[in-house]
């Protein structure tokens, strides 16, 4: 389902990382679980297609994202991939329903009947029908997990990608919306990978896990 090798190097006036991080995983929900500062969320937008310079290769279900060796390197727009950040990265200005059909939207048209009725059902299926007008600001925080879940799966996407989605909340916060997250996914039809560095993630969201740490996958 996915295959994955990974490699490029970030520089910086302080600091060079290097990243050489290849892994399979037939699971539906795979997390990808390591220290901060390992190289997950790199591997993550790498794959994403959001950082220049990236080798190796991405396969999804059979279907080639990148392939540097074969001159194969899909654009971010073109990989038919939904991106949820750590912080979830909602559109301020935009209300619930205008986030959710932005990224259907093509060339500042509206979107088809096809796309329409896609946002109506995420809309439904994750309980923000409500939400319709009200903006970012005005949400709580599984409100606004909700709606860049349901953002990210507009496009119907190939691969879902979950970049620590847990991270910035307090410790009850975060109890209660992975409980919430695990329901959500188990919905989702599309293969998801997991950022996270927290095994509680792993046991509550994930089939399988990959490990990784100073930008490698680690056994164990």
């Amino acid at each position: 389902m996915l295959d994955v090798h990974i490699r490029l190097t970030l520089q910086s006036p302080e600091r060079s990382f290097a990243v050489d991080a290849a892994f399979r995983s037939d699971a539906h929900r795979t997390a990808l679980l390591g220290p901060s500062g390992s190289g997950k969320s790199t591997v993550l937008q790498a794959m994403a297609g959001l950082l220049p310079g990236v080798q190796g290769q991405v396969r999804v279900d059979g279907q080639t994202l990148l392939d540097s060796a074969r001159g194969i390197d899909l654009p971010a727009r073109a990989r038919g991939v939904g991106f949820v950040f750590q912080d979830y990265a909602l559109f301020p200005h935009l209300t619930v329903h205008e986030n959710l059909c932005f990224g259907v939207q093509r060339l500042g048209r509206a979107p088809d009947p096809e796309a329409t009725a896609r946002v109506e059902a995420l809309m439904a299926q994750f309980d923000i029908e409500a939400l319709r007008r009200a903006y970012p600001r005005h949400l709580s925080g599984g409100q606004r997990q909700r709606v860049a879940l349901a953002r990210a799966l507009a496009t119907a996407p190939r691969l879902l990608l979950l970049d620590e989605p847990l991270s910035a909340l307090d410790t009850a916060l975060r109890i209660r919306l992975r409980a919430e997250l695990a329901q959500m996914l188990a919905r989702v039809q599309v293969p998801t990978l997991l950022v996270t560095h927290d095994p509680q993630d792993v046991e509550a969201l994930a089939q399988s896990v990959v490990r990784l740490d100073a930008g490698r996958v680690v056994a164990g």
